[in-house]
């Protein structure tokens, strides 16, 4: 039986910190059904959160409706990771974010079983940043029933392929993930995100695409007209 872990937060901040939470940042979230980290967003997605999966090798795939990423994007500010990780993986992720993301809103680190890795930890201790460790977040809920306090879903997402036809242009498609049910795409993933990270992500892509929203047009309907026209160039 397992018992809960070690936090740097009071037990009652940390609760608060989960449920006010809409998205959960899972790292090692790919396809493979037998992971537990792709059965931690399916169970998580079922107490209201949104899941913001990463795995290099299946993005632009989705994981229980969510898009897989690759990585964070420039701009964004995760509120909650979960580390699915082996610990010198969970080390690069957590000088990633100690290097890119602001010290004031860092978000709260949580090493799963396995992924705890004591300079990572010592390195967050010194910075005051919030973390857990020997702890599972999806048996932390349960233990406690936590549920989404403001739960977002379904969200829409967007993605962004190469054209099949080798043309040099791409295709944006908008998806939703109460339905969304993709595999690895056949052509190079350029993109995807929700229509929050396309609003606030410093890459590339998202900052073209916002170039070409009109005058009182939303983020949701400049959207929806791109993945109605020809594809972009």
């Amino acid at each position: 039986m397992h018992f809960e872990g070690t936090s740097s937060l009071e037990p009652s901040q940390l609760s608060k910190c989960v449920v006010e939470t809409q998205c959960i940042h899972v790292f090692g979230a790919g396809l493979n059904p037998e992971r537990p980290a792709h059965q931690a967003v399916l169970e998580l997605r079922e107490r209201g959160w949104a899941c913001a999966p990463l795995h290099p090798r299946d993005a632009g795939a989705t994981v229980g409706g969510f898009p897989i990423r690759p990585h964070v994007d420039e701009g964004l500010q995760p509120d909650v990771v979960v580390l699915f990780l082996a610990p010198q993986r969970a080390r690069n992720v957590v000088r990633d974010m100690i290097i890119r993301l602001d010290h004031q809103t860092f978000p709260l680190v949580w090493f799963q079983r396995g992924a705890e890795d004591q300079p990572s930890i010592e390195a967050l201790e010194s910075m005051g940043a919030s973390y857990v460790v020997n702890d599972c977040i999806v048996e932390h809920v349960n233990r406690n029933d936590l549920t989404c306090d403001s739960s977002p879903l379904p969200q829409k997402f967007c993605l962004q392929t190469a054209s099949e036809d080798g043309d040099g242009c791409s295709v944006w498609t908008v998806h939703s993930t109460q339905d969304a049910s993709l595999a690895r795409p056949t052509h190079a993933l350029e993109w995807v995100g929700t229509l929050s990270e396309l609003e606030h992500s410093s890459h590339t892509i998202p900052r073209y695409i916002r170039s070409l929203q009109s005058d009182e047009e939303t983020i949701e309907s400049l959207a929806n007209r791109l993945s109605r026209s020809h594809p972009s160039p």
